[in-house]
């Protein structure tokens, strides 16, 4: 046996990854419960079929699915890549633009935390411009910083907010030339008109993120999209692995692209919309919610009097949500994914409980 301790083994990992603080997702953050609301997943889950034996490798980048999503997204092939989520997406963007201990990314909290994560693994700064408002973009601030990459999250995580065309639009403008803007769309079936893809043919340097895995039902199959100039994708086709896409994976994301994947996606986004809008309706006259942003997401973002009780509150109703208080720019807020109909009744029952025998707000 090898007489090699673990502090040894430690003591061989980078100092970077000594230093580096993960990302806590929701589900390695919480586990147990019966209804799960708290990771932006569609609880309306579609069911597929498996084909064929898996003894070989499967293509790079998958002909079948790439066809299918260019021709759902109304871009040219050449404009696509696939890999294991959106996820994978941003860290090879930041891998192919940036140089480690030089360049900087620009970010605007309160947002997804994967831009800033990816970027320190990488070695690369991070500009942080809050979001005014938590909703629109401070364009002064953004303009201040001399970044390699811009994320810009729409409808934005954790706040369910649609950024204004416009002002990506002033984004684009101004670092024409000089930086890629990254326009994460992990959600943008559920507001189908605030697109940006449109805007690919003018702007070379626009990139937009997509996925599989919250309109399509399809979290557990890690299968994201890239979609920007030719000379982009190619430059990220130089950075990404051998296979990233398994056969399974290929073959459920092309049947979830057909014309009736797709329609059964849209009616289900048309179900969670409508759940959703119910759920806001009611959170609204809560006592103790302060404030509820104006979704255009599968989630609702709520200020409350105190997010860790009220979260507490509904895990001993076997519900989780998340607490996003931690986020800069937010204060008590709480994160509710829109799960299927008898879980928003569940759920909406058991906040109203809560809400009003909380002494501190139905006195």
């Amino acid at each position: 046996m090898s007489d090699v301790n673990l502090s040894e083994i430690n003591s061989l990992a980078r100092q970077l990854v000594h230093d580096l603080v993960p990302y806590a997702s929701a589900r390695s953050s919480m586990s147990g419960g019966a209804i799960w609301l708290n990771a932006n997943e569609n609880a309306l889950a579609p069911a597929y079929q498996l084909d064929g034996t898996f003894n070989r490798y499967p293509s790079c980048q998958p002909k079948a699915v790439i066809n299918a999503y260019a021709d759902y997204a109304g871009v040219a092939a050449e404009q696509v890549l696939v890999s294991r989520g959106a996820d994978e997406g941003i860290e090879l963007l930041i891998r192919s633009f940036c140089e480690p201990k030089q360049d900087s990314i620009t970010l605007c909290p309160p947002t997804y935390g994967m831009y800033a994560i990816s970027a320190e693994s990488n070695q690369t700064a991070v500009n942080k411009v809050l979001l005014l408002n938590s909703e629109s973009l401070d364009l002064p601030g953004i303009f201040a910083t001399n970044p390699k990459l811009v994320f810009i999250c729409s409808p934005n995580n954790p706040t369910g907010d649609v950024i204004a065309q416009q002002q990506i639009i002033a984004v684009l403008e101004h670092f024409n030339g000089r930086a890629l803007v990254v326009v994460d769309e992990a959600y943008i079936e559920f507001a189908p008109e605030a697109s940006v893809v449109p805007l690919l043919s003018r702007y070379p340097h626009l990139v937009v993120l997509r996925t599989l895995s919250k309109a399509f039902g399809l979290a557990g199959l890690r299968c994201g999209f890239t979609l920007g100039s030719v000379d982009v994708i190619n430059a990220l086709k130089k950075m990404i692995a051998p296979y990233p896409i398994a056969e399974p994976v290929a073959q459920i994301a092309a049947m979830a692209l057909s014309a009736a994947g797709i329609a059964q996606m849209q009616q289900s986004v048309a179900t969670i919309n409508q759940l959703r809008s119910n759920f806001i309706a009611v959170a609204q006259h809560l006592p103790g919610v302060s404030r509820v942003w104006p979704s255009n997401a599968n989630y609702v973002l709520l200020q409350v009097t105190d997010a860790a009780e009220c979260v507490s509150a509904l895990i001993k109703e076997d519900i989780l949500i998340r607490n996003q208080s931690s986020q800069l720019g937010l204060s008590q807020v709480v994160r509710v994914s829109i799960g299927n109909p008898d879980e928003m009744q569940r759920l909406i029952t058991a906040m109203q409980n809560y809400f009003l025998n909380d002494k501190r707000v139905s006195a």
